[in-house]
């Protein structure tokens, strides 16, 4: 399938300038809508690295957070709370990485009632390849030193913080 031909005119900044007519100059507008759409792109560019090891950015997440535990395992509860994700989704991540063989279920000894997952030797093989790959195009960011890297995070984190992500210890 032939890529789109690129517009001659950024249809945000068109938008910007109707929603000024219309409404008003609201800058938030068109900063959302430029992250929505970096969103998609750089999600479009992680998950054509990371499809050929069967795995969406969400799996390849939860594999790289088993690789960081001391143990490689975690409870699913942990992994939903450090990926800041459903319980359902991580249910679904983990079931999907099982049946690919990357990781295994057990029993948590600590809690009667949950599970553990383990990353198996064939997982970590797939997240080191993964990652290398990954760290080859700059996980999508190839277009961005690492001070506009830098900078870009920074302007994130704020609204992270006001999400409730994390307490941020320079306000504390």
């Amino acid at each position: 399938m032939a890529k789109p031909l690129a517009l001659d005119f950024d249809p945000i900044a068109r938008a910007d300038e109707l929603w000024k007519r219309r409404w008003g100059s609201v800058p938030a507008m068109s900063a959302i809508t430029s992250v929505m759409r970096a969103h998609q792109i750089l999600l479009s560019r992680v998950d054509a690295v990371v499809k050929p090891y069967g795995l969406t950015f969400a799996r390849y997440e939860a594999l790289v957070l088993l690789t960081f535990s001391r143990t490689g395992e975690l409870s699913l509860s942990k992994i939903g709370e450090r990926l800041m994700v459903h319980p359902t989704s991580v249910t679904n991540t983990v079931d999907r990485l099982e049946r690919a063989g990357l990781v295994a279920r057990r029993p948590n000894p600590l809690d009667g009632r949950g599970v553990l997952a383990s990353i198996t030797a064939r997982g970590r093989e797939v997240v080191e390849e993964a990652t290398r790959e990954l760290m080859a195009v700059d996980f999508g960011l190839e277009g961005y030193d690492e001070d506009q890297c830098h900078q870009v995070f920074d302007l994130l984190r704020p609204l992270r913080v006001r999400a409730g992500d994390f307490a941020d210890p320079e306000q504390a």
